[in-house]
């Protein structure tokens, strides 16, 4: 079941494979998860020292949230994978060119999980394309509709 997605990501990026990876999250996270106050619009992946993290993902506390806890929308949160999916995704990123993209969140068996993208930059004149593409499928579909 998904929570959010990163439709940009598909209109920026080339995706040519996809990984799910667990997020290290914290408790007041995963309440405001499920309440649906997650946003992956200016979120990224990096690696850093052979571990990926999850940048930019903001994530709006309840308002009830414990008054202990300082919580910090926009921290930067650990991505789970098995240690061959990192090595891979390690050459890949350094040596390819590609670069990694956050696509969807949903949950697994109750708990929440993030795709993510091994994706290569789209150009201008690639995206239009594409625009131009999804214009055509939609042009076709009205037409089927008409005639039926």
């Amino acid at each position: 079941m998904s929570i959010i997605q990163n439709k940009k990501a598909f209109h920026d990026y080339f995706i040519e494979q996809r990984f799910e990876a667990g997020i290290a999250l914290e408790g007041w996270e995963v309440k405001a998860v499920r309440a649906g106050r997650a946003q992956l619009k200016e979120a990224y992946v990096i690696v850093r020292n052979s571990e990926i993290f999850l940048i930019g993902c903001h994530i709006s506390p309840l308002p009830t949230a414990s008054t202990h806890v300082k919580p910090d929308p926009t921290r930067t949160r650990k991505l789970l994978l098995h240690a061959e999916e990192i090595s891979k995704l390690i050459g890949s990123v350094e040596r390819a060119g590609y670069t990694l993209v956050p696509l969807d969140m949903h949950y697994a068996r109750g708990r929440v999980k993030l795709e993510i993208g091994l994706a290569k930059g789209k150009k201008q004149h690639d995206k239009r394309e594409t625009e131009k593409e999804k214009e055509w499928q939609r042009e076709q579909q009205r037409l089927l509709r008409h005639k039926a």
